[in-house]
């Protein structure tokens, strides 16, 4: 089975200025001259660890992440205005461009799915290929299913807390009363919130419980943003036109993809990765027999960094890679 490739520093960090009083931060990892790779980070809101360095062999990859809008170290931290879909594949572009780089790959897990596939299907000339993690599609019956009827009955221990702070009253509606507590002026409103909201994705994010993917969801700086960004996004259906993603398939003919998926995945179940993947003929599909969501789990570790060593060699040769 493959694990993590060691702990890498980044040899170049960036803070690009992308209007609207937005920010990103941006850094470079690997070999410079090796087949450029952004990383997409989920959430939205998430941000990105030093852990998201480690699915690409350094000598072959010159490996880009950035915080997208209010995320991370990425400022002013979980602000809202300014943040949509659009102006996130926007500020991929201005990233590209400073970079130098005339096309790439894209590797994206759960929102960062969602956002590599609108931007490929918005800018395909730019996209060497696709390596995807926990579809997201962020449609109505998928923001349902987690936030309202769904993985309520899969956990309803954990789903309990996650009610807790909500009026009976408003509970048939959760992402807007969560919306509303997210964006009040009470700090600890917002705050108490944020961390239920965060704390009842990361519990429902591994097969087997895992107490560091918790606490890591937990963390105030991670658990706002998250939390008010995905809230945001959610109520406003994503900034996407209804089954978007699907019913612009055709525009990846020719782009080379992998998708894993885990079977047991309740945060993202799995008819959204094989949505797609009927739709894309040049993609592979692993459907992972012993994982849910999270890209810490063992066989999805090894499925991701198996992605990236074939990808790799099916791109080494390619001299379009970098500018």
């Amino acid at each position: 089975m493959q694990v993590l490739f060691p702990e890498i520093k980044p040899y170049a960090r960036h803070h690009l200025d992308v209007g609207a009083t937005h920010n990103l931060y941006v850094e470079e990892c690997g070999s410079a001259d090796g087949i450029p790779v952004l990383f997409v980070h989920g959430g939205p809101g998430s941000g990105c660890s030093k852990t998201d360095r480690r699915y690409f062999d350094p000598e072959k990859y010159r490996i880009i992440l950035f915080d997208q809008r209010g995320a991370g170290r990425s400022t002013p931290h979980a602000e809202l205005e300014g943040n949509t879909t659009a102006h996130l594949v926007s500020d991929i572009e201005v990233i590209r461009k400073h970079l130098d780089i005339e096309r790439w790959l894209l590797f994206g897990g759960s929102w960062g799915s969602t956002l590599s596939l609108v931007y490929a299907q918005t800018h395909t000339e730019r996209v060497l290929g696709l390596i995807l993690r926990g579809i997201f599609l962020c449609r109505e019956r998928d923001l349902q299913w987690f936030y309202q009827s769904g993985a309520d009955r899969i956990f309803p221990d954990y789903w309990q807390e996650f009610i807790q702070p909500i009026p009976e009253a408003e509970r048939h509606n959760m992402i807007a009363a969560y919306y509303a507590r997210l964006t009040s002026n009470n700090e600890i409103m917002r705050m108490s919130a944020a961390k239920a909201w965060s704390i009842w994705e990361g519990r429902c994010a591994t097969l087997r419980p895992n107490a560091d993917v918790v606490s890591a969801f937990a963390d105030p700086h991670v658990a706002l943003s998250l939390a008010r960004i995905e809230a945001h996004y959610f109520i406003n259906d994503a900034f996407l036109d209804s089954d978007q993603i699907v019913r612009n398939m055709d525009k990846l003919e020719g782009i080379p993809g992998i998708i894993v998926h885990g079977r047991y995945d309740m945060v993202c179940p799995l008819d959204n990765a094989t949505a797609i993947h009927k739709h894309w003929q040049d993609a592979e599909l692993h459907i992972i027999r012993d994982a849910g969501h999270s890209s810490r789990e063992p066989s999805i570790v090894d499925a991701l960094v198996k992605a990236t060593d074939e990808m790799a060699n099916r791109l080494s040769g390619d001299g379009d890679a970098s500018s």
